[in-house]
């Protein structure tokens, strides 16, 4: 059963932009933040930024100003808008719940950035 699909990667030039998507499950959405993750090659996942059921955002040092999280519960469907990109944002990303509710992970979506 499929409950989280990453969507939107892509290659994009360093200083471009890409918007994510997340299609979660209701129950996932209904209960839990939601966040984005990401796993650049030779390092382990990392948050990049989180929204919780009333809207709050919070952002990783390393792309705040530049990333947007957002979330449409009533299509429990989540974004990242990610503008600026740099080489260092090169990973694949990844959306889960946060925290304890935090579920298996989907196959994510690769984003490159390069010249």
């Amino acid at each position: 059963q499929v409950q989280l699909v990453e969507s939107g990667g892509g290659l994009v030039q360093p200083g471009g932009s890409l918007r994510l998507s997340c299609a979660a499950s209701g129950t996932i959405f209904s209960n839990s933040a939601m966040g984005w993750y990401r796993q650049a090659p030779g390092k382990q996942r990392e948050s990049v930024a989180l929204i919780t059921r009333g809207g709050m955002t919070n952002y990783a040092d390393s792309v705040k100003g530049r990333f947007t999280i957002s979330r449409d519960n009533a299509k429990n469907t989540m974004y990242l808008q990610m503008n600026s990109l740099k080489p260092e944002d090169t990973a694949v990303y990844y959306c889960n719940a946060v925290g304890e509710l935090r579920g298996n992970w989907g196959q994510g979506t690769q984003v490159t950035v390069s010249s």
